[in-house]
């Protein structure tokens, strides 16, 4: 398990990536990684209550539903946060079926949880100190370029219903199903979004943007997920 203190956007991050450990059933995997997790929180202070983001990695399918169900058990009321998952078996370094990355902050305990209507799995996004944390944002059907057309106006919508806008937003993670092309993605944000918007998504801001390839999502058909966060 790898763990990283920073600062960031005036706050104190804490940032910690584990795999399961191997031959577990892939809930049980998840429950004993998210244990060994808040175990490593309370060493600085924090607790699980303090998550306002995680992303969890499935070594297939199974995997991944096993592990995202256990996360939404050890993950609800205080702790609940913006939340992704992936399938990938390339992420894996060891012989476990389910990875976690988890981003606590210190004070977020106070956070606010917006819900999808009617609820679904992950929140909408989550609110805490001037920072709003967008669960990662999907579409089922149709190509790459007909997702964004859904995606895009969504994370809009969820910024402009927290307060914020695609001018508040300082870090956006892509994660693009392996048979897509991050140009084709690059393209068809801007064509989306605009010459004004779409150059925050461009490497031509001062926004961090990054492309990661996946083999899978919670449902077949989508070709993209993406996180978001803003300040305001």
């Amino acid at each position: 398990m790898r763990t990283t203190l920073y600062p960031a956007w005036r706050h104190e991050f804490i940032a910690i990536c584990g795999e399961s450990r191997p031959g577990l059933p892939s809930d049980e995997a998840a429950r004993d990684l998210f244990a060994r997790i808040a175990t490593e929180l309370q060493a600085h202070g924090l607790s699980l209550d303090d998550t306002v983001r995680t992303r969890l990695w499935g070594r297939d399918r199974a995997a991944r539903d096993g592990g995202s169900g256990a996360r939404l058990q050890v993950l609800s009321g205080p702790a609940r946060s913006a939340s992704s998952s992936y399938i990938a078996p390339s992420h894996f370094d060891s012989e476990g079926s389910v990875a976690v990355d988890l981003w606590a902050m210190r004070g977020a305990a106070q956070k606010t949880v917006k819900e999808y209507e009617p609820p679904i799995v992950p929140p909408r996004y989550i609110v805490t100190s001037g920072l709003v944390f967008l669960s990662g944002v999907t579409w089922d059907t149709g190509t790459l370029d007909e997702q964004l057309d859904v995606i895009l106006p969504r994370i809009g919508g969820s910024l402009q219903d927290a307060g914020a806008s695609w001018a508040h937003v300082v870090k956006v993670s892509c994660f693009l199903h392996r048979s897509q092309t991050v140009q084709a993605l690059r393209e068809g944000i801007m064509r989306v979004l605009g010459d004004e918007r779409g150059t925050l998504l461009s490497g031509e801001a001062s926004v961090e943007v990054e492309y990661n390839f996946v083999d899978g999502y919670s449902t077949p058909g989508k070709l993209i997920e993406i996180e978001t966060t803003a300040v305001f």
